[in-house]
């Protein structure tokens, strides 16, 4: 009677082993959100036309020339390093001066779809994204003049310039040669996408109950929405520092301390986080949000309330970010002479 009991206990243990296993498992339903993976057929580009690969060439070749600094040691991938997924790893970037710039580098993955740049939205288009860095005093510190001088003595791009552009050699160009570049940013296959599209098995079961977390408890998906996990808009969550964010930009003082929601492909390589550095990883940015924003933050969006998350519910989040890598490999070219 004992073997009968001990038994009868097992098989109930392996029952609900095997329940929970096949629970955790079980795809979730994502029918009534608009998370995805993003389709390229829904890429605008400019005229409606593809890049070709000549163009995209010529955009990888200014992305990397630190001539188009003023002092000749800083490229667009200083702040956008391919190797620390497109940021520059620092709470604070640098200038070609060696100045602290205002703001953390953001990651650049996916720009493709996006519809406003920077932590501001200052910028409005890629190209326009592309040729500010290095106009800014802050950053690379040149001139359309001195910019257009310095490719004009050298030869290689002054030829590729005539073959790609029917105007040649223009400030406007350089802005469209590098967005053409960084449109092929694409990370489109991460262990989500593969979820999504049927295999279950893609994800561990940790980030399984972290995507359950993020489109319900955790609220993520009021901002971090779409195949991108971004609304392109900007909100103030709370961090509490002194810097106004998209108010300088529009004066809207709705907008006061409000910055761009940043997508979430990748992330795990673009530490540390939020527009001023001061989240050094995933889980600090989830403590931050978890409390509802840093006590005593003026003008917080009333989407931003304390979670009650637990620390597995915590960890289980970061697990799911962490599903949303794809990384995307770029070899630095050797530059026109």
């Amino acid at each position: 009677m004992l073997n009968l009991t001990v038994t009868i206990k097992k098989l109930l243990t392996f029952s609900a082993l095997l329940f929970i296993s096949l629970h955790l498992n079980a795809a979730v339903d994502l029918s009534k959100t608009d998370l995805g993976t993003p389709d390229r057929d829904y890429i605008e580009y400019p005229d409606d036309e593809e890049h070709s690969l000549e163009e995209i060439e010529l955009g990888k070749w200014l992305f990397f020339d630190n001539r188009l600094s003023k002092n000749n040691n800083q490229s667009c991938a200083t702040c956008h390093n391919p190797e620390l997924g497109f940021s520059d790893g620092m709470k604070f970037g640098l200038g070609t001066d060696g100045n602290r710039v205002g703001r953390n580098a953001p990651h650049i993955y996916n720009l493709a779809w996006a519809t406003t740049f920077f932590w501001d939205g200052r910028a409005l288009s890629l190209e326009e994204q592309a040729l500010r860095p290095i106009l800014s005093s802050a950053e690379m510190g040149m001139s359309q003049e001195l910019t257009l001088e310095r490719l004009q003595n050298i030869k290689g791009y002054l030829k590729r310039f005539e073959e790609v552009y029917d105007d040649g050699l223009t400030f406007e160009n350089v802005g469209k040669a590098i967005a053409a570049f960084e449109r092929t940013f694409i990370s489109d296959n991460a262990a989500f996408d593969q979820y999504i599209a049927g295999n279950e098995q893609a994800m561990s079961p940790s980030a399984v109950r972290g995507l359950q977390v993020f489109i319900g408890k955790g609220n993520c998906i009021d901002c971090h929405s779409g195949p991108n996990f971004t609304d392109d808009s900007f909100h103030n969550i709370g961090v509490g520092d002194a810097d106004v964010g998209q108010f300088a930009i529009n004066n809207d003082p709705a907008s006061k301390s409000a910055f761009k929601t940043p997508g979430l492909r990748n992330i795990i390589y673009s530490a540390p986080y939020l527009h001023d550095g001061s989240a050094a990883s995933l889980e600090e940015v989830i403590d931050l949000y978890n409390a509802g924003g840093v006590a005593g933050a003026q003008n917080v969006s009333k989407l931003i309330k304390p979670l009650g998350l637990d620390n597995q519910e915590k960890a289980d989040l970061v697990a799911f970010l962490g599903a949303l890598t794809d990384r995307v490999v770029i070899e630095r070219p050797k530059l026109p002479e």
